[in-house]
């Protein structure tokens, strides 16, 4: 039984901004500003109505989605730590509402391995052929959805089984992060203890993670919420906005934050929406 649940006041979670900030990839607009998304088995509704944000989900999951999306975390005073400035305060004004979703720790590794030189809709893309093909399928109100495949699952493909996905030279390096995690050669669970940069610097011990990906995979499936990471939007706001010699762990613990409060703004106003 799907039930409705409030959240918290609008303004402290987006569904837009959250869901389409380039953090995730599962989740998708109805039309109507509400996303619907599916995370480890169990899917959920997310809208604004009436000042606040609210969730559809079974009753048994609504601890489950607090807990996903954050609802711990005093998210008005993380946004005003990093304010410093007024490029980064014009920043965090137009990404009010973002949260920093803790996702599963697979499922955000592969996901930004295979969101290395990608745009986000063949992102989203891949990974949902990825979950067709190999995860399980679950009955909701909103159709069919899919579980994200295991680990396991994944380390037992070869590398022609991925052709459909249509990932490229990406393809090995699914597997063989796959074959690495189920094997215990990398413990996503050890890393998530590790300081943010000895995670980094371990995730990177893996064949086609680098710099970013495992900023990534930090920030958004270990949730260490100081690792910020650096793509083309951020290279050019940084050159474009901050001066020479900027160390983003100046921005202290919410440095990730602030990440995405940038890559948002800048996408938004290319867009011509900010």
């Amino acid at each position: 039984m799907y039930e409705v649940f409030e959240l918290c006041p609008a303004a402290e979670l987006s569904p837009y901004k959250t869901f389409e900030c380039g953090q995730c990839f599962r989740w998708n607009s109805d039309g109507s500003g509400a996303y619907t998304g599916a995370a480890s088995g169990r899917a959920a509704r997310v809208f604004t109505e009436g000042g606040a944000a609210k969730i559809e989900c079974r009753r048994g999951d609504i601890g489950f989605w607090r807990e996903y999306l954050d609802m711990g975390t005093d998210y008005a005073a993380a946004r005003e730590s990093v304010m410093r400035g007024e490029y980064l305060t014009e920043c965090a004004a137009i990404g009010e509402g973002i949260r920093i979703l803790r996702q599963d720790r697979w499922e955000a590794l592969c996901s930004f391995i295979i969101s290395q030189c990608n745009n986000i809709p063949r992102i989203k893309s891949i990974v949902e052929k990825l979950c067709a093909l190999f995860g399980e399928p679950f009955e909701t109100p909103w159709g069919e959805k899919f579980t994200f495949p295991s680990a396991e699952r994944v380390a037992l493909l070869e590398e022609p089984e991925l052709a459909p996905l249509h990932a490229g030279y990406r393809a090995p390096y699914i597997i063989n992060a796959a074959r690495a995690v189920a094997s215990g050669d990398i413990d996503l669970a050890a890393a998530a203890a590790m300081d943010g940069e000895s995670a980094r610097k371990y995730l990177k011990t893996l064949n086609g993670v680098g710099d970013k990906v495992a900023n990534c995979a930090v920030l958004f499936g270990l949730h260490r919420l100081d690792a910020f990471p650096v793509d083309v939007w951020i290279k050019r706001a940084l050159r474009e906005h901050m001066p020479p010699g900027f160390d983003p762990k100046s921005l202290g613990e919410y440095a990730g934050l602030a990440q995405q409060y940038m890559f948002f703004a800048e996408r938004e106003k290319a867009a011509g929406r900010a």
